[in-house]
């Protein structure tokens, strides 16, 4: 499928186009012929939301890479628009495209609570950290109407089931009742997610996500709500963003993060592709050079999935970014501490009708 790569980017989204899924049966030619959309002109971009016909809610993981081994994505894709986002590839799996598609076509779990609510009670059910929101964001603008997430919190802390939250949401602040109440008894834990702290750069790379300065709002929030909270620095992307390593973190701790992260940028499938116009639109003058310093992390490809180097890469760069962060991360006091989630408490409550719940 041929690039647009001179197209202009559409206001209000991440991708300025919808690029063929890698399972689909044809691929279509796309020719510029001077007629392309006008940026400013979003009608025919709303944003489209259906329910997803779930058969259940707990994805297992078996990755190395990441410290839990369940999740649950309340949503499929993300209205949030961030560019980079690694898990637009999973669009092609409902044979839809991982660019506009993604950030346009949402599906909700509209049975989740009862899902969740069965599969905690399963006899063989091992209670561990389930992360909210490892996939796509579980504050996006569509939880503001739907509540999917808030719900999902309400049955976790009906169980005490121990949850680990991954945003860069500032919604998040809407659900500090719940989030207090379950920190009270080590249920919970909290990673903002944080690109840059430069205004202009989040709207075209995120930009429908909050903005920097309402993140590090949410931070204090939950900080001052006794919210175990930390800040996870991702993508980090060579040039872009990277040079705001250390400010991010400052910024953070100060905030009230006691714990930090990074992740250098990920590029699966299709993402390289919309990655590289994006550059292309946005900073011409530093792509090849971008591209030049991924490709050295990534044993000379846009992208390496091997366990062990998909979330930090290999090479000069990315050693020298793995030193920067510990240095920031031990003047700042970030990481000095563990706060292992509760799972001793895990128990279900009474169902309806239970009649043994009239004795408890």
């Amino acid at each position: 499928m041929k690039n647009q790569l001179n197209s202009e980017p559409i206001k209000g989204r991440g991708s300025s186009y919808n690029p063929a899924n890698r399972f689909a049966g044809h691929h279509s030619e796309a020719i510029d012929d001077g007629w392309w959309r006008d940026p400013d002109d979003v009608e025919s971009l709303l944003t489209e939301v259906r329910p997803d016909p779930a058969r259940q809610i707990i994805s297992r993981n078996q990755s190395p890479d990441v410290p839990f081994d369940q999740s649950i994505n309340p949503y499929k894709g993300c209205e949030h628009g961030c560019v980079y986002c690694f898990a637009r590839p999973t669009h092609s799996y409902l044979d839809l495209s991982p660019g506009l598609d993604f950030e346009t076509r949402l599906f909700y779990k509209a049975n989740a609570t009862g899902l969740l609510d069965k599969a905690l009670r399963k006899p063989g059910y091992r209670c561990t950290p389930i992360a909210l929101g490892a996939n796509t964001d579980p504050y996006q603008p569509l939880e503001k109407r739907l509540s999917i997430s808030r719900q999902i919190l309400e049955t976790c802390l009906a169980f005490k089931q121990p949850v680990a939250i991954i945003t860069k949401g500032s919604l998040i602040e809407r659900d500090l009742d719940l989030l207090g109440e379950m920190a009270r008894n080590n249920l919970v834990q909290v990673m903002l997610s944080i690109t840059s702290l430069d205004d202009e750069l989040k709207r075209s790379l995120e930009p429908r996500a909050a903005a920097p300065a309402a993140r590090l709002r949410a931070m204090q929030q939950l900080h001052a709500a006794g919210i175990p909270v930390g800040v996870l620095v991702a993508p980090v992307i060579p040039v872009i963003t990277e040079p705001e390593l250390e400010s991010i973190l400052r910024a953070c701790a100060k905030a009230g993060a006691s714990s930090a992260g990074y992740v250098l940028l990920r590029l699966p499938h299709e993402v390289k592709e919309l990655f590289r116009q994006w550059l292309v639109q946005h900073r011409p003058g530093e792509a090849a050079h971008v591209m030049s310093l991924i490709q050295q992390s990534r044993g000379g490809k846009d992208y390496d999935s091997r366990w062990g180097l998909r979330q930090r890469g290999q090479g000069a760069f990315a050693d020298l970014l793995a030193q920067r962060f510990k240095i920031a991360c031990r003047k700042l006091g970030l990481n000095q501490q563990r706060y292992p989630l509760n799972c001793e408490s895990f128990r279900p409550p009474a169902s309806s009708g239970d009649q043994l719940g009239l004795f408890d």
